[in-house]
């Protein structure tokens, strides 16, 4: 029986090397099965675990006392133990309850399934019809787009709304805000826009309103014509803070898919300002030191990464997000944080008068507090001075309101606050729409053109 050549010493010291060598890199990377862990603690809204590692925005499984289950997401750590925060109903927790990271991050289930259904912040349906079959699943958190490729705002968008069209021009894929304090209208302005947008696709976040509400903002205000094309995605204020911000989330991620496959896309997100609460009552119950009015520095650090998101895709794929956000001014203070942080990250904001409201004048659209940052570049020099004018005007009557009021301006005595005189009744017709009717921008244009007619000025 004959032997192998047999190896030198060296040749030996090196094979020995070589499978030392082997064996820890195969340590380095063979996938680490997750340890379990406990709670320890309940802080607030947040749990402690220890005995378990995980990233931030990944996922753990709960074992409740009753047997079942429910997530949780790593939202910080300190030290060796993580703050995690459920999702959904925490009923049967008690100490000690086991936890075990789960290997996936949070994903979107997306596809064409999804026109015409409402569903909640995990992508389960809530309008009592067949589970929905995705057609493939992306990251909750989408990839930023490189601002240099994306196409530019270069179009005007109808939105079927007479003042909005003639005075503060959307473009296809900007990004506008909704100003006001409760009860002045923006639920329903946003539900014309939503009936009388020209989108392929609209995409409804419902984020911590009333629950009530959901259900009336489907049958009547989006209505059977316009759900066909509708994705609703409702989260009630009574939801936990995650699943309100995990609301947000994926409805943006929805509208992305979409965008992506070159369609023209509508994101309507009712409200901002809940988003921001969900982060503030996350943030500060994992310890973050609030800074302005309890928010906490998170929140205005959320609020652009989400609103990023909309907008026009890349040029290859020729879709876009246009995009409105309702924005709650509480006690109607235009100048809350939330509403200053936001005012400066969107490419416009439309703002609601309490007053105007008050007053009966719907949509009431504060013409002087409005603005729309990307109207010079898309509309023609034509209806940009047809605009600034009906707007001095509008400003030159409203400072001189008093005056005008009790009798003290004398007529004759300054020609623009006559002109403004004779012009205001017209001008507060032209903003009044009626909540069913619908201007198109052709027609918007051509009421506003026909409304300095000089024959009608002298």
């Amino acid at each position: 029986m004959t032997s192998g050549p047999s190896q030198s010493p060296v040749q030996s010291r090196l094979s020995g090397i070589e499978a030392q060598l082997r064996f820890c890199v195969d340590r380095v990377t063979a996938p680490k099965l997750p340890v379990e862990g406990r709670i320890v603690q309940m802080k607030g809204l947040t749990l402690v675990a220890a005995g378990c590692q995980a990233t931030i925005g990944s996922r753990c499984k709960i074992i409740l006392s009753d047997s079942k289950e429910i997530e949780a997401e790593v939202v910080g750590f300190a030290e060796d133990n993580l703050f995690l925060m459920p999702i959904g109903r925490i009923h049967g927790l008690m100490p000690g309850a086991r936890v075990k990271p789960l290997p996936h991050y949070p994903e979107v289930g997306v596809g064409n399934c999804l026109l015409g259904r409402v569903i909640d912040s995990q992508g389960n349906p809530i309008d009592a019809r067949p589970q929905l079959r995705y057609e493939k699943n992306i990251h909750l958190l989408g990839p930023p787009i490189n601002p240099f490729n994306r196409m530019p705002i270069d179009r005007p968008l109808d939105v079927g709304v007479r003042a909005i069209n003639a005075l503060f021009s959307v473009g296809r894929g900007q990004r506008m805000g909704l100003f006001a304090g409760s009860g002045v209208g923006k639920s329903v302005l946003l539900g014309q826009m939503t009936k009388n947008t020209e989108a392929d696709v609209v995409v409804v976040g419902l984020i911590g309103e009333r629950g009530r509400e959901v259900r009336e903002f489907v049958d009547n205000i989006l209505g059977r014509d316009s759900i066909d094309k509708a994705v609703v995605v409702a989260t009630p204020a009574d939801d936990p803070p995650l699943m309100r911000l995990h609301g947000a989330w994926r409805a943006t991620a929805i509208a992305e898919y979409f965008r992506d496959q070159g369609l023209h896309v509508l994101l309507l997100m009712d409200s901002l300002t809940r988003f921001a609460q969900a982060q503030r009552e996350l943030s500060l119950a994992i310890g973050e030191p609030p800074v302005t009015r309890g928010y906490s520095p998170s929140v205005f650090a959320q609020l652009p990464q989400l609103v990023e998101r909309a907008g026009n895709g890349v040029q290859s794929a020729g879709g876009s997000i246009t995009a409105f956000y309702t924005v709650l001014a509480e006690a109607d203070d235009q100048n809350d944080p939330i509403v200053d942080a936001t005012r400066a990250i969107l490419d416009g904001h439309i703002v609601l008068s309490r007053d105007l409201a008050e007053a009966g004048l719907f949509p009431a659209i504060d013409v002087e507090a409005s603005i729309s940052r990307v109207m010079n570049g898309i509309v023609e020099p034509r209806h940009q001075e047809a605009a600034t004018r009906f707007k001095k005007l509008y400003s030159v009557y409203e400072k001189n309101r008093d005056l005008i009021n009790v009798g003290a301006y004398r007529p004759g005595a300054d020609p623009e606050i006559d002109l403004a005189i004779r012009y205001f009744p017209r001008l507060l017709s032209f903003i009044q729409q009626g909540q069913t009717e619908k201007s198109t921008y052709q027609t918007s244009l051509t009421e506003l053109f026909e409304l300095f007619d000089r024959k009608e000025a002298h």
